[in-house]
């Protein structure tokens, strides 16, 4: 009811997803360029449409009653960003104990422009021993793509050009408040 619901929304907005999901019941979903509020919108009801459960990090200073409660229900997971590598462990070990976990994250890490991404997410799929996804959401296209594994080797410099290659062509919403897909100290790929 809810994936129907999600899928009718987005077509009456103008919208579609595009989705090959992989078979793996773990892994660090990632999407980007992250430059508005609404990105959370568009995607939610896109992988709503598509059937895809997942859970997501926020600040936790906006778990506030009652929407903690809500963004809890929805999948949310509060994050206290002032605990890095304490939130980090914390999530390895939640794949370690579930049988099923889909973490969507927002490398970027902010909706203003960033000058490079955070390599949490790469960290975390590496030391759980998950695949990366990448995930996409397309203003120009009015699309949210979601698809392309990533198995991390380890080498962050060299898979961080496969993962610049998926996002070349994607546009956010507001176009000059995103960065390049790059790692800090490297001039972009």
């Amino acid at each position: 009811m809810l994936a129907r619901l999600s899928t009718l929304i987005l077509h009456l907005l103008g919208w579609k997803t595009k989705a090959e999901l992989p078979q793996f019941k773990k892994y660090v979903l990632i999407g980007a360029p992250h430059t508005s509020n609404w990105d959370f919108v568009y995607t939610m009801l896109g992988l709503s449409s598509i059937g895809l459960r997942f859970n997501w990090a926020m600040k936790h200073t906006l778990f506030f009653w009652p929407l903690g409660h809500f963004f809890r229900a929805i999948g949310g997971i509060p994050v206290d960003r002032s605990r890095g590598s304490a939130f980090l462990k914390s999530i390895i070990e939640l794949f370690h104990q579930r049988d099923r976990l889909i973490l969507a994250i927002s490398p970027e890490g902010t909706r203003d422009r960033a000058e490079y991404w955070k390599t949490g997410f790469y960290l975390l799929a590496v030391k759980a021993g998950v695949p990366v996804v990448l995930g996409a959401i397309d203003y120009s296209r009015k699309e949210i793509t979601v698809g392309q594994v990533l198995l991390p080797s380890g080498n962050i410099d060299q898979d961080m050009q496969v993962i610049a290659e998926f996002y070349a062509d994607k546009t956010g919403r507001h176009p000059e408040l995103q960065g390049p897909v790059a790692l800090k100290n490297k001039t972009g790929y």
